[in-house]
């Protein structure tokens, strides 16, 4: 069942949605070689309760962090530890918050000093896509329309798309119905309406598309070793133009 939610809610989530942004611009600047994955996850969850918000990842499923940050070829899931930032590294910070009983979730990927031409183009190419996938999510259309939009254009500028991980619904569970792969036929799948709110998360490959789950058994990585970029909103369908909720004021 994919929810249609009403303005109420649909504040709520951008509440939500609105601290993860103001963590992800706020956190560019500590983003540094030398500084820990661990440092950063401690200071993203006390902004989290500053807010008096909750960090929704820690706990989920057993998930031991506030913030999923993960490194070079690791996709997503990446749990924060003593591992210190190097110059040429490529970082994932994906995160979540409940605030009154509704959710926000969004990600992004940064560079760290000095980073590769090839890098940089990744993340570029990762970040546009996201957005040509938000483009392509308008009332009337089908929800596979934003898969497609994506990985056409993911796949016209040479990378892959993880097949293995979705974007989702998200309301008052982080993880709602429905589920928004990165690739596929255009034309098919629910028709969109307004009311619907989706996190849109295109995770992007400089190889192929194959990922691995590691011994931790949370971190998904390339199977390659190749770098992965990771980038997310929130939006709502909004007639001819999605809002995106993940945004600050």
């Amino acid at each position: 069942m994919i929810y249609i939610r009403n303005s109420r809610e649909i504040e709520k989530i951008r509440k939500s949605a609105r601290i993860v942004a103001e963590i992800l611009t706020r956190i560019e600047s500590r983003i540094q070689p030398g500084v820990s994955t661990e440092e950063l996850d401690r200071e993203i969850e006390e902004y989290i309760l500053s807010k008096g918000a909750i960090p929704a990842f820690k706990g989920f499923h057993g998930f031991p962090a506030s913030t999923c940050i993960s490194l070079n070829d690791e996709v997503v899931h990446g749990i924060p530890d003593k591992r210190r930032l190097q110059s040429g590294d490529i970082v994932s910070i994906d995160v979540g918050v409940e605030l009154d009983g509704y959710y926000g979730d969004a990600a992004k990927t940064f560079a760290v000093g000095n980073v590769s031409d090839e890098k940089k183009r990744l993340m570029k190419i990762t970040q546009e896509s996201l957005f040509i996938g938000i483009d392509a999510a308008k009332e009337g259309k089908r929800l596979s329309d934003i898969s497609h939009a994506i990985q056409s254009y993911v796949e016209a500028a040479g990378f892959s798309v993880v097949r293995d991980l979705v974007g989702h619904g998200i309301g008052k569970q982080m993880h709602e119905e429905p589920q928004i792969p990165n690739y596929g036929a255009p034309n098919s799948g629910p028709r969109l309406k307004s009311g619907m709110v989706f996190a849109i998360e295109p995770m992007v490959n400089m190889g192929s598309y194959e990922v691995k789950t590691l011994p931790d058994n949370w971190t998904v990585a390339t199977l390659d070793g190749l770098p992965s970029a990771h980038f997310e909103h929130d939006i709502v369908i909004n007639g001819e133009k999605a809002e995106i909720l993940s945004v600050e004021n």
